[in-house]
């Protein structure tokens, strides 16, 4: 939808975390005088200080708070609902609506629907965007090229639209849920792995990967897409792309821009994240050199197989983001045979834990085990395992008895690493907060008595 036609319309916003926020701020720039609605589940209090202060203050906003929130969704009521990423489309009430005429739209789709379209590179997959997506930005602004990091990760864009030119690159994280419903595609695309992932929200792993596809689905024959051809559910997609078509493989060689050892990043699926990223920085112009000296600049994000530091002889990694089985593997495979103990669990989201159990390796002794997968992933262990021995497992219910344990069974010259193959809700707000305990109680008992 165009700014001009939103700007006639009456508009709901739905969900009101840090996108729905920035929508209201960018609508409210735009129109200092419009009538707009919000609707949360949260309470006004549960929101912070400033932002509660500045909506209670605003006299053309109605405000459905609380419980009730989905209460605001009536015919009537809005012409347009501008959709949090998080509620599924699904919900009844926003069906309701939307058969009663009500347009359903995103805060992504906003955006690549007014913003220049051969300046937005897109970036999804369901592990390892967010790095490729800085890398990317990273090279651009090493190359001299203006670019900016929005979506998933970074700012949400519209908080940047009018901030910057529009020779400007937006390199936009898109996650599963921000792709659901757009009906426009960014002009380079770029595609990582897909696996099982969100199965909690999504009715099928079908359904996710479909999602997944609209990052190419709206593209033309002038649009590019760059897809990982190591695995074959990037390639079906490709396969069905009218966008022109950029396959990375493991097979391909960087030697031309900088040696493989010069990467400042572990494992396998790190040098494919750097591949995608090449690929896309070249198109906008990027030169050999440039990329060169960006890649061995960069510096990993936190959580993401980050060196946490080394303690009494121990060396600890926060892989806090590998919330699904295959990223634990991948982390387990970069870091070797010196990783002893391992902290897995966390969230239930249906995931299949038998290729874990299958594939941990025999140099793993220790496992500490989070709820509520833990005892899943424990079972995994014990029917798929073929290793002669098995690993000494401990059920924990919080981060400080888990890394007390970590202490106690790892031996010095060896590697404990958490890599939970799960979400982190319930035990932890998210996966920062998850690996940001681990972090202080790592540092915390490094030196306590009792603790070697």
């Amino acid at each position: 939808m165009k700014f001009e036609e939103l700007g006639r319309k009456s508009i709901l916003i739905l969900g009101f975390g840090t996108e729905g926020q920035a929508t209201y701020e960018f609508l409210r720039k735009r129109w200092p005088a419009k009538a707009l609605s919000i609707a949360d589940r949260r309470n006004i209090d549960e929101f912070s200080a400033d932002i509660a202060r500045r909506i209670r203050k605003d006299p053309n906003v109605t405000l459905n708070l609380g419980p009730g929130y989905l209460d605001s969704l009536p015919p009537k009521k809005c012409e347009v609902i501008i959709k949090t990423p998080g509620i599924p489309a699904s919900v009844g009430a926003i069906t309701r609506a939307r058969e009663a005429g009500c347009v359903l739209t995103s805060h992504s789709q906003i955006f690549l629907s007014n913003y220049p379209r051969e300046k937005i590179i897109g970036v999804t997959g369901t592990k390892g965007k967010s790095t490729t997506a800085s890398l990317i930005h990273h090279i651009l602004k090493t190359a001299g090229i203006a670019a900016e990091l929005v979506g998933n990760i970074g700012q949400p864009p519209l908080a940047r639209i009018d901030a910057v030119s529009k020779n400007t690159y937006f390199v936009h994280e898109f996650s599963s849920h921000q792709l659901a419903e757009v009906e426009s595609s960014p002009h380079i695309a770029v595609l990582l792995n897909i696996v099982p992932e969100h199965l909690d929200y999504y009715a099928s792993f079908e359904e996710y990967v479909a999602a997944k596809e609209n990052i190419t689905r709206f593209q033309t024959a002038t649009d590019v897409l760059i897809f990982n051809a190591d695995y074959p559910i990037p390639t079906a997609i490709a396969s069905r792309s009218k966008a022109q078509l950029r396959p990375f493989s493991m097979k391909d060689r960087l030697e031309t821009i900088l040696e493989a050892g010069e990467i400042p990043l572990a494992g396998r699926f790190n040098i494919q994240n750097v591949l995608a990223a090449v690929a896309a920085a070249s198109i906008c112009g990027a030169d050999s050199q440039a990329i060169g000296n960006a890649i061995r600049s960069f510096r990993g994000l936190p959580h993401r197989l980050e060196h946490a530091g080394t303690y009494n002889g121990i060396t600890f990694y926060d892989d806090s983001i590998a919330t699904i089985p295959d990223a634990t593997l991948a982390a387990l495979d970069a870091l070797g045979a010196n990783v002893q103990t391992v902290l897995l669990g966390g969230h239930e989201r249906n995931l299949d834990f038998s290729e874990l159990g299958a594939r941990l390796p025999a140099h793993i002794k220790t496992v500490i085990l989070f709820p509520p997968t833990g005892q899943r992933i424990w079972k995994a262990i014990e029917a798929h395992s073929t290793n002669r021995t098995l690993p000494e497992a401990f059920f924990v219910r919080d981060m400080e008895q888990a890394v007390k344990i970590a202490y106690e069974r790892t031996e010095p010259g060896k590697i404990c690493l958490l890599s939970p193959a799960s979400p982190s809700f319930g035990t932890f707000k998210d996966y920062q907060e998850r690996g940001d305990l681990f972090k202080a109680f790592v540092r915390k008992f490094s030196n306590s008595g009792g603790i070697r």
